[in-house]
């Protein structure tokens, strides 16, 4: 342990050093890009993009615009009253909403041409301006029949995910509306079925319609929104009533409250008081090299039984019999059964013996599976997996996912049960990070500034790990990455130009640093203040295999940087520039997208005859 701390400390002081020559170096290059781009700002990594607009006396301004899509599934939310009882209304949401100031801005709309510019007018609005002069713009996604959450089945759960795989370079974040009943069913379900999930998923509902006096959905939605559209967070969530939760970590516990949900082993991931407080430490990231996509398919051979005294062995063969393939068993405490019933263990062992499984989920709304009593030996002597501290919903969404992995053995399945796949349970403490008091990099600069305290020590590794971290991707340095990582600061973290360090591997062509910060959760998504994401910056500096990776693990041009692409694409042609015209073929550009004035590259390399272009731009973009 002491000869890790000193190479870190090592590394630490290297990089300090490299900063002053390596900055500047690194800002010269970055700002010639920059001053070739036209994208918003913002100083954490977000989504978004730039477009010149026509504001008040045909004055021309930018703001910057983030899309967002609502799907809208049903539940109370959206609903009427009818004949004393509450049921959706088709059509109504968008008609409803546009009449509410707070959720859009008509004014903004017309002096801008909104309705032109995005591909669903009729269902587009627009918030009031947020901070930083941006604009969430949203498209309400209806679907036909809504539905109340109670009559939800997986099979609509693969169509919320395959929605959202159809859209997802279309948009920036997407929101579910969702009644209350089964929403942490589906935040679960879904949280599986997304794999490689680069951009936030939020489910949001209320126990009051939007459209009565006293409601809660208003500021549900309205935070769902404002998350959705303004922070880089990877995960299926849910939000209600001014928290955001990882959706496989909730449970409803309240019918009569606007409090109606809770994550009992997990805190939230952001809290929406004053500011929106994000808690970056707790955002579950996917490290992959992966490309985004939705496994739909479920197994429903699988079911819940919850344990109570005097339980009949004939309840528990009637339940466990074919064609059953999966279980999730809530038993009491921290995982206990009783031991002095030897027939329904017996039943329990004869159901795992021939290919079920079953979690051993804790029946308490808090706490973990834990086999410390005898009654609870017993359990995993019978075959049953220890479900830890996962809910039972996500114990069942995981079963029904990973049963239906039709390619994987039963021990592969096994495995993958007690692996932790979304954060749906807590990792295993063997293998915990360092803490901040591990560090003597930073023990050093605590004491000669005189802090002790583990807020004061946090906010000095966060405040030095973004600067550090892009010294080191700068040169190409992975140990020192790796360093940081161990010192428990998140490599995603970004500097005083919103410049993660995964733009800085991209801008320098660092392929190997490139797949080591993805392999950390680095966001490919990620933009920094001047607009630029890492796949931007890998093709201005024209770093093929860096492009081909970073388009691999997902990474893609907003919809306007796509129909912008014709003017740069003739320009390239015009200029005879083979490689430039690669970097947007690579990219997923199509070549005969057309320029300001109509004409397109193909038509350029045709009317010039010249035939290693017509070559060139003939081909299907890749990833396409």
């Amino acid at each position: 342990m002491a000869e890790m701390k000193s190479t870190s400390v090592s590394d630490m002081t290297s990089l300090a050093r490299a900063l002053s020559s390596s900055g500047s170096h690194e800002r010269d290059q970055n700002d010639e890009f920059h001053s070739q781009t036209n994208f918003g700002r913002g100083s954490v990594p977000h989504l978004g993009r730039k477009r010149k607009l026509m504001g008040c006396g045909n004055a021309v301004h930018s703001c910057e615009e983030v899309c967002v899509l609502v799907i809208n599934t049903g539940g109370t939310i959206g609903m009427t009253l009818k004949d004393g009882v509450l049921e959706p209304e088709p059509n109504a949401f968008v008609k409803n909403l546009k009449k509410l100031i707070m959720f859009h801005d008509e004014d903004y709309a017309q002096k801008t041409k909104l309705y032109d510019y995005y591909d669903f007018p009729e269902s587009t609005l627009v918030l009031p301006m947020c901070k930083d002069n941006k604009r969430i713009v949203y498209t309400i996604l209806d679907y036909n029949p809504l539905l109340d959450s109670s009559n939800m089945t997986p099979k609509d759960w693969g169509t919320i995910g395959k929605d959202i795989e159809k859209y997802y370079e279309k948009y920036d974040g997407f929101v579910v509306l969702h009644g209350t009943d089964t929403m942490a069913y589906t935040s679960s379900a879904l949280s599986f079925m997304c794999e490689h999930q680069g951009k936030p998923v939020i489910l949001t509902g209320s126990q009051v319609p939007i459209y009565e006096m006293r409601n809660d959905g208003r500021g549900n939605l309205m935070g769902a929104l404002m998350i959705a559209g303004q922070f880089y967070i990877p995960e299926v969530c849910l939000y209600f009533n001014n928290k955001l939760y990882r959706g496989n970590r909730s449970t409803k516990v309240d019918s009569g409250r606007f409090h109606a949900f809770c994550s009992p082993n997990l805190g939230p991931l952001a809290d929406v008081e004053v500011d929106i407080k994000i808690n970056w430490d707790t955002v579950w990231r996917p490290n992959t090299t992966e490309r985004f996509r939705v496994r739909p398919e479920v197994n429903r051979n699988v079911g819940l039984l919850r344990l109570f005294p005097g339980i009949t062995t004939q309840t528990v063969i009637a339940f466990l019999q074919s064609p059953l393939e999966g279980a999730v068993l809530e038993t009491y405490g921290s995982g206990n059964a009783p031991d002095n019933r030897p027939d329904l263990l017996a039943e329990l062992k004869k159901a795992t013996d021939r290919g079920v499984i079953i979690m051993n989920c804790t029946q308490c709304l808090r706490g973990t599976v834990n086999p410390t009593y005898a009654t609870g030996k017993v359990l995993m002597d019978a075959g049953l997996i220890p479900g830890r501290d996962m809910t039972p919903e996500a114990a069942l969404c995981k079963l029904s996912y990973v049963l239906a992995r039709t390619e994987l053995s039963l021990e592969d399945k096994k495995k993958m049960m007690k692996q932790n796949l979304r954060g749906e349970m807590s990792a295993d403490l063997a293998g915990a990070k360092l803490s901040m008091s591990d560090s003597r990099f930073i023990q050093v600069i605590a004491n000669t500034l005189s802090i002790s305290c583990k807020e004061e020590l946090e906010a000095i590794r966060d405040a030095l790990t973004p600067p550090l971290a892009c010294a080191a991707s700068k040169i190409g340095d992975i140990d020192a990455l790796k360093a940081i990582r161990e010192m428990g600061s998140d490599l995603s973290l970004v500097d005083y130009d919103g410049r993660s360090p995964l733009h800085v591997a991209a801008c320098e062509g660092h392929l190997e640093v490139v797949k080591y910060l993805l392999g950390q959760g680095a966001s490919v998504h990620a933009r920094d203040r001047f607009g630029n994401t890492p796949l931007r910056n890998a093709m201005h500096f024209r770093h093929k295999e860096v492009v081909r990776l970073l388009r691999r693990t997902g990474a893609h041009l907003s919809t306007d940087e796509r129909k912008e692409a014709g003017t740069d694409l003739y320009s390239l042609a015009a200029s005879g520039d083979l490689v430039g015209l690669e970097m947007w073929m690579l990219a997923g550009v199509d070549p005969s997208t057309p320029g300001y004035d109509s004409q397109t590259a193909i038509s350029l390399a045709k009317a010039t005859e010249n035939l290693e272009m017509m070559k060139l731009l003939s081909q299907i973009p890749e990833f396409e």
